[in-house]
């Protein structure tokens, strides 16, 4: 698994706004063996009103069937049991302004 990977994910049910259940994932980094850093997406367009949100068109490249919303502001460790399928790999163009977002998000 490696940073920019897209893959269908079972997220657990949370409390709030918190994204859950299947859904696609861009993968950050492996943080130790069984957890991986993920920003999870969503098909609801709606969600690009918040800060640190990048929309993702669907490719053959990136494995995505619906226009999508990166949720960076979202990012979290999963275990990566709860990767269940690789769907593709995001655009370069894209994981650059998604690590643009967490240096400003993460103020480094």
């Amino acid at each position: 698994m490696t940073k920019g990977e897209i893959w269908i994910a079972q997220l657990p049910t949370l409390n709030g706004h918190e994204q859950e259940g299947v859904r696609p994932v861009i993968v950050l980094s492996d943080v130790i063996a069984s957890l991986t850093l993920i920003v999870p997406c969503t098909s609801n367009i709606q969600a690009l009103r918040f800060p640190h949100t990048l929309e993702i068109n669907p490719s053959k490249r990136n494995g995505l069937k619906n226009l999508s919303v990166a949720l960076v502001f979202q990012i979290r460790a999963i275990d990566k049991q709860r990767l269940k399928k690789r769907a593709g790999i995001l655009e370069k163009h894209a994981l650059s302004q998604i690590d643009n977002m967490l240096k400003h998000l993460l103020k480094l």
